[in-house]
């Protein structure tokens, strides 16, 4: 069936056909790694994640390319205040290299425990500092670049479609701007690169043409898609915070270096809110996949809730929601377990999945479908092999779950092997009548096709 994704770029739903099959070339805004990431952040990973998982269920090979900001990084939009990586050094007693590798591992840890693939290349920007200053240059050449006494600059008027993107009033910006702004000639004017500051020497600084200093935010990821995917490729990723500016002026740097808006396709995930603002690591007091394993949290809970949501649509966190998942997830677990070994696929259940996981992505849709298949009359054996076919897009490790074995008291399992025999002799009083003796001492027994569990009862309030 057809893949049709939604570019932002156009602003429609349009169908996928890869530059050069059955290769894709996906980039994916990396995280900045001055902090730890919060699930809002990860929201997005996943839904990446989806993404490159549907991709390759149509049979694409992705080379998948994320980059790490470890430089360039301003603590405003505006080019203006510090790099979050120098200010971040002071916070953690770390140097700016160290606090990098700390949290970039955090990242990555994260990563793993949400069951997200790691991309065929990682590229951090301090790693690539000539291709950025080369890419600069191109564009300085192209007539494109002016010079303050902080920076170079990107001259945006010389662009008639800067910003087409967010469709951005330029004009109207321009006019209304109520931001210092400094030597910059236009308010959607950005900085290509920025000079130490005078009578500072900068944990991370280079030499360039221009003088001591560091690149900008927004070229790194310009130079480096170009340099591993090629000036025009597939699909570049990111968060819907990055529609207005970010990707903007990667769009806009690639016009003026390559000639090409960077990518074939622009894809956005949308903000987690939490009571219904957005979540954001500046309002404090975020929350971490770590916040949610120290409250007794599965990781991949997280995952399933939010596959409850379109990756285009807000999502709101509650903790009752991650409950709901929490047991949705382990009721799908224990079916999937008890169903045995894995028989022969379901097509028509694997034809309705391509449907909806092809229509955008449309997951919500992919995981009541799910549910449907859990429920059918299908063979325990053939649900099992389709629900594991099904999981390489879910991404929730169902064939590696296994229950947690719990050490039950010799004279209760010998209790239930009374009642077993009791029940194959077809005494049901006398089974009854075990089995309330068992609950009464704190178990309960669940009879499975492969022979009763037993549990500790789940003391419940009111």
């Amino acid at each position: 069936m057809t893949l049709r994704l939604y570019d932002t770029y156009t602003r429609a739903v349009r169908e996928f056909q890869p530059l050069h099959p059955p290769e894709v070339g996906l980039y994916t805004c990396g995280p900045t790694v001055y902090d730890y990431a919060h699930i809002g952040n990860l929201r997005t990973y996943i839904f990446e994640d989806i993404l490159r998982r549907v991709l390759e269920f149509n049979g694409y090979r992705v080379r998948h390319v994320m980059n790490v900001t470890d430089v360039g990084h301003l603590t405003s939009d505006a080019d203006t205040g510090e790099d979050k990586m120098e200010k971040g050094a002071r916070r953690t007693g770390k140097s700016a290299w160290e606090m990098a590798e700390f949290y970039t591992q955090a990242f990555q840890d994260d990563m793993r425990h949400l069951n997200i693939q790691e991309p065929t290349i990682w590229c951090r920007a301090t790693d690539h500092i000539p291709e950025q200053i080369a890419f600069i240059q191109r564009i300085e050449e192209n007539g494109f670049t002016y010079r303050t006494s902080d920076g170079i600059y990107f001259d945006t008027s010389r662009l008639p479609d800067y910003g087409y993107l967010a469709r951005l009033d330029v004009e109207g910006l321009q006019a209304g701007a109520r931001i210092d702004m400094a030597e910059k000639r236009n308010v959607t004017d950005f900085a290509l690169w920025k000079f130490s500051p005078p009578g500072q020497q900068r944990q991370m600084e280079w030499d360039s043409p221009w003088g001591v200093g560091f690149p900008g935010w927004h070229v790194e990821c310009s130079a480096m898609s170009a340099k591993y995917l090629g000036e025009f490729f597939d699909i570049h990723c990111g968060g819907e915070d990055h529609i207005m500016i970010h990707h903007p002026n990667e769009i806009a740097q690639t016009q003026a270096c390559c000639g090409t808006r960077l990518a074939n396709f622009w894809m956005h995930g949308y903000f987690l809110q939490l009571d219904s603002a957005k979540m954001a690591k500046s309002a404090g007091g975020f929350l971490r996949v770590q916040t949610l394993m120290d409250k007794g949290y599965d990781p991949l809970a997280y995952r399933f809730f939010c596959l409850s949501a379109h990756y285009r649509a807000k999502l709101n966190f509650t903790w009752e929601s991650l409950d709901g998942a929490a047991t949705a997830l382990n009721r799908l677990r224990l079916a999937a377990y008890e169903w045995g070994a894995p028989g022969t696929l379901d097509e028509g259940y694997m034809d309705r999945l391509a449907e909806h996981v092809n229509d955008d992505l449309n997951m919500p849709r992919a995981a009541a479908l799910t549910w449907d298949l859990a429920k059918s009359d299908l063979p325990a054996a053939t649900k099992k092999a389709t629900l594991l076919e099904f999981d390489k897009m879910l991404g929730l490790r169902l064939a590696d779950w296994q229950p947690t074995e719990e050490i039950v008291p010799d004279e209760i399992t010998a209790l239930v092997q009374q009642r077993q025999q009791a029940r194959q002799e077809k005494r049901w009083k006398d089974a009854d009548a075990l089995r309330e003796q068992i609950a009464a001492a704190g178990y309960e027994i669940e009879d499975t096709p492969q022979g009763p569990r037993v549990k500790r009862r789940v003391k419940t309030e009111g």
